[in-house]
């Protein structure tokens, strides 16, 4: 009897072993073959900013020279880098892109934190209506608008001016932030509202010491995306800046350093790079609150 339960208990636990072996296999073939496209990906995307990075340690003579090796760099120099700093007009393009963008992305934080407080909180006819017009806004092509925009902003006597931009930027960022910033609010429980109230508190005391503290991780993804949108935004400024005293980064690299048919790539590239890091420094450090915002504003949303 013993022999039997045991040749029985083997010839039962046999598939179920081949089946959990088959299943190891599987998810080792699927972490395998996640991992040779996470591969490709990363190379994929890593490719242009490793060749901007090479190209502006050349000099221009090395760059010119058809004969070299473009991947490979004989003679590095910081001199792109050094040229940009000390000559021209970079410093000043980049002191108006700072300028610009943490006025816009002040701007933005103070509407689209009002606006999704109203809109998630304090409730009234056509609210819910009015929220999913905020979000469509955000979906308009900005080529559709420039247009409409140049004649205002040229009726203003801001074309040419910083101030314009200000005051262009919230155009693309406050939707949206709004619309994040809602979802968040929306998540908050409002047995919290319930007892500030109870307790006395004004809409702006909640919101104040309740909701901007506990949305605290939306709010940074706003501010993050406001941040982005403003420092990397090409066509507002491309079609209302002509001036290189006025221009930002973004279109003060390719005014200044592009005449006619010639291109300073080593320089333009530097210039690239150099701003590119901003951005770069605020997602390394605030990516999982981006992530954390951008998830509860699309669940609660």
């Amino acid at each position: 009897m013993s022999g039997a339960s045991l040749t029985t208990g083997t010839a039962a636990g046999a598939p179920m072993y081949h089946k959990a072996g088959s299943i190891k296999r599987e998810r080792r073939w699927a972490l395998i073959g996640a991992y040779i496209a996470l591969a490709v990906f990363v190379f994929f995307f890593l490719f242009p900013p490793f060749h901007m990075l090479i190209t502006s340690l050349k000099s221009s003579a090395e760059i010119a020279d058809l004969e070299g090796n473009p991947w490979i760099v004989r003679s590095p120099t910081l001199e792109n880098y050094r040229d940009l700093l000390t000559n021209g007009n970079y410093v000043l393009h980049f002191r108006n892109s700072v300028i610009v963008t943490l006025t816009v992305v002040a701007i933005t934080m103070v509407i689209s934190t009002f606006a999704a407080f109203a809109l998630a909180r304090m409730r009234f006819w056509g609210s819910t209506a009015l929220a999913t017009g905020v979000f469509l806004t955000y979906l308009v092509p900005e080529t559709l608008l420039f247009i409409p925009l140049f004649q205002i902003i040229g009726g203003m006597g801001l074309y040419n001016n910083l101030l314009g931009m200000i005051l262009l930027y919230p155009t693309l960022t406050v939707p949206f932030c709004t619309w994040i910033m809602i979802g968040y609010f929306s998540s908050i429980p409002k047995e919290l509202d319930e007892a500030a109230l109870i307790d006395g508190a004004n809409h702006f005391q909640m919101l104040w010491k309740i909701f901007i503290p506990v949305a605290l991780p939306g709010i940074l993804a706003a501010t993050i995306f406001a941040f982005t949108v403003s420092w990397a935004q090409f066509l507002y400024p491309m079609a209302f800046l002509v001036s290189s005293d006025q221009m930002v980064l973004t279109v003060g690299i390719v005014s200044d350093l592009i005449r006619g048919d010639t291109f300073a790539w080593g320089k333009i590239m530097a210039g690239a790079l150099m701003a590119a890091a901003p951005p770069l420094l605020v997602y390394a450090f605030l990516m999982d609150y981006y992530i954390a915002g951008l998830t509860a504003g699309a669940t609660k949303g």
